[in-house]
């Protein structure tokens, strides 16, 4: 029994993958903002023909009660979703019309199948056609509207159409069970429409966050490429507090042609994935790491960072001075660092990267001057 249950929630309620969580939940969001107007619109529009078409022996607040609280709800359902039409949907909206859709639509089916049940029971044979007719066309198209939601659809088909089938096939009348049968039909031909275009939605946003993930990763070392450093720059600009400063940092490898040109280009990227790998270690989550391309990358420390507490250069450079140790051998390079600090350093970018740049070429030339040094004082030696 455990086993079918397993197996029954994965086939109708297959687990999302959290890379696309969000993405679901607002796309859901907009699909019912988008939808659903229309279906509140029809609903009060059917109330009267419904108090019309109800049973005199009906007790009142089925009769005329139930489709009233429905048009009233239709009516304020619709206003509200036109005024809100062109709103930003953020991730918690989306997450609260999502529940609002469940168990609105669950308590407005449950209204409408006990009007029909019991109107049903209430009336001659001759006019039982009506009732299901309507109760159908209304369980179909909130189906329709809130496809996007299983659980949604599942309850509001389950308590629209199981109990009026259930009559239909159960009446011993040829044509109602023939109507019964088809309206089974089509709902199982709509549930089978629904978990495809389920998967299809999954495998199309799976798609389009591997794409995104590549427009913005460096394929070789798997860290943020320089269109990403930029946007996160820019956003960390966007939302600066001159009371909550950030930092900037811009490397680049000293001598790296010459292990291209000795050891060959697959040596040379197994030294930019380890360097990368050693940035991460020594940023964590604090800093965003990206390379620039080459063998320049870039660090963002966004305010409130542990790291804007540390010296940046020595502490990033402490991690980089250890050999490489790529296809056996030890690989021994430097590395260059030149920081900014916004808003001291300058208010826009292109001003912090300048900054940057120019203290990554002072720091550079310092170590050539150093280094030219160290061998002449070798040399007289």
């Amino acid at each position: 029994m455990t086993g079918v249950y397993h197996w029954l929630r994965l086939r109708f309620f297959p687990p999302i993958p959290d890379a696309i969580r969000d993405d679901i939940a607002l796309l859901r969001a907009y699909r019912v903002e988008t939808l659903t107007p229309m279906l509140f619109l029809m609903l009060a529009a059917t109330t009267p023909t419904a108090i019309y078409a109800g049973v005199d022996t009906v007790h009142p607040i089925v009769r005329i009660g139930f489709p009233v609280t429905l048009a009233i709800v239709g009516l304020l359902g619709f206003v509200f979703l036109i005024h809100n039409r062109g709103r930003r949907m953020s991730l918690r909206r989306a997450r609260r019309v999502i529940k609002e859709s469940i168990w609105l639509s669950g308590t407005m089916g449950a209204m409408c199948s006990s009007w029909t049940v019991i109107n049903w029971l209430a009336a001659p044979s001759s006019t039982h056609s009506y009732y299901a007719m309507i109760m159908a066309m209304g369980s179909l198209a909130t189906a329709y509207c809130l496809s996007s939601i299983r659980l949604a659809t599942f309850i509001n088909l389950l308590i629209g159409l199981v109990p009026i089938s259930v009559l239909m096939l159960t009446s011993g009348n040829p044509p109602e069970i023939a109507a019964g049968t088809s309206l089974v039909v089509a709902t199982i031909f709509l549930l089978r429409m629904i978990l495809q275009q389920h998967d299809q939605l999954i495998d199309l946003l799976q798609l389009q966050h591997q794409m995104r993930d590549l427009a913005h990763t460096d394929p070789l070392t798997g860290l943020a490429n320089r269109r990403e450093f930029d946007m996160r720059l820019d956003e960390e600009i966007a939302k600066g507090d001159a009371a909550n400063p950030f930092a900037i940092a811009l490397l680049d490898l000293n001598g790296f042609k010459p292990i291209n040109d000795q050891h060959g280009h697959a040596i040379g990227d197994g030294v930019l994935c380890e360097l990368a790998e050693r940035l991460r270690r020594a940023c964590g989550d604090h800093a965003v790491v990206a390379r620039q391309g080459g063998d320049e990358f870039a660090i963002l420390v966004p305010a409130g960072s542990t790291l804007l507490k540390t010296a940046l250069a020595d502490h990033v450079l402490a991690a980089l001075a250890a050999p490489y140790r790529i296809g056996g051998r030890a690989i021994g390079v430097g590395a260059g660092i030149g920081t900014a600090r916004w808003p001291e350093h300058g208010d826009s970018a292109r001003k912090l990267l300048e900054v940057a740049d120019r203290a990554l070429y002072a720091a550079k030339a310092a170590d050539r001057e150093k280094t030219s040094s160290v061998e002449s004082i070798d040399r007289v030696a």
